[in-house]
């Protein structure tokens, strides 16, 4: 029988192989005028930087687009199939798995808004250790370190609009967008592996320098309280010390004292939310320019000095490298607000005490 023009449309299409992108990229499902369209059966063979990962943490990263909801369908249907089998969302997948992944629908992305060039500058400017396998970022005071909840961008967009060539920049942990300093950036997966496990096993140590309110007591070293996440009325998330929450810890020293201030370290032991902030406030000594846990009286006194920002820096990091394990030390200096506030308070201190 000759071959009919609708015989010929329906026969299937051949499917895609994809053997050497690094798995770090959504599939292209976009026409050039961002219509969504159907991909094609995709065949991935997982290579040794993607190994390790679940497979539904393995599906969103490539799926960009794809609700939650669908991705853990297409799996519990067995249409995503790893070696030819059947998995579970949790399966993790090893180097030379083969991954089929069905046809699927994606929507097309918002319009993204590109970093600038000027701030682009600045983030590769504040990079104070890179190697192959990472890199350490002293972020400014007021930049989050990613894009959402209203925000076009963040330090990790940026570097990424920097780095077009970069297969892979993950953030290995995160800061308050008020705070300043030191930020690690994975550039393998199998680095961002590693550097997340030493953080769960406490092998990495952090530290922080804090201007307080008060004259901090040499008897306070340690804060131990746990803490509780909650919701206001207006949607805003805060934290609480509460017997309801998790176990936290903060070891603290005093470095100087000033009139109505001190300077101190802070090392978080636990990595709880808001921890060195809600615990500075719980011992009696608010960090300065924090608006959400110190009381109106003492931040107008603040912002009577000159304060501008919350007065917290994350001064320094000690870590094992990945690939080597070598132990590492990383500092970060203060930026020109967090600096004039102390210059300040010496000056109005004398030598200080």
């Amino acid at each position: 029988m000759p071959r009919t023009p609708d015989s010929h449309k329906s026969k299937a299409r051949r499917p895609v192989k994809d053997r050497g992108r690094g798995g770090e990229g959504p599939s292209r499902a976009l026409s050039a005028g961002g219509r969504a369209v159907a991909t094609e059966v995709q065949w991935v063979t997982v290579d040794e930087d993607m190994a390790g990962q679940r497979v539904d943490n393995f599906l969103l990263s490539r799926l960009r687009g794809v609700p939650k909801s669908i991705v853990y369908r297409i799996v519990r249907k067995g249409e995503v199939r790893v070696n030819k089998g059947r998995v579970k969302p949790d399966t993790r997948l090893n180097s030379g798995d083969v991954v089929r992944i069905p046809p699927l629908v994606q929507k097309p992305k918002a319009e993204q808004v590109t970093p600038g060039a000027r701030v682009q500058g600045v983030m590769e400017a504040a990079v104070v250790f890179e190697n192959d396998e990472m890199l350490v970022v002293n972020k400014p005071a007021g930049i989050a370190v990613h894009g959402g909840s209203g925000l076009s961008f963040g330090l990790i967009e940026v570097l990424r609009a920097a780095r077009p060539e970069a297969r892979f920049l993950e953030l290995v942990h995160r800061l308050d967008r008020d705070t300043s300093g030191l930020v690690m950036v994975a550039k393998k997966r199998s680095a961002l592996r590693f550097l997340q496990e030493e953080l769960r096993q406490k092998r990495i140590r952090k530290y922080y320098h804090a201007l307080v309110v008060g004259s901090w007591a040499d008897g306070v070293s340690r804060v131990d309280e746990p803490l509780l996440r909650y919701e206001m009325s207006n949607g805003e998330r805060r934290v609480r010390v509460s017997d309801e929450g998790k176990a936290s810890l903060t070891l603290f020293s005093c470095l100087r004292r000033f009139e109505g201030y001190s300077l101190v370290e802070a090392s978080p032991v636990t990595g709880r939310t808001h921890q060195i902030r809600v615990h500075s406030a719980w011992a009696g000594h608010p960090i300065a320019g924090d608006d959400k846990y110190m009381d109106e009286a003492s931040l107008k006194a603040f912002r009577a000095i000159g304060g501008q920002r919350l007065m917290l820096h994350a001064r320094a990091l000690e870590f094992p490298l990945p690939g080597t394990g070598e132990i590492t030390r990383l500092e970060a200096g203060y930026d020109e607000l967090f600096s004039r506030v102390l210059n300040e308070l010496i000056r109005r201190s004398g030598k200080g005490k």
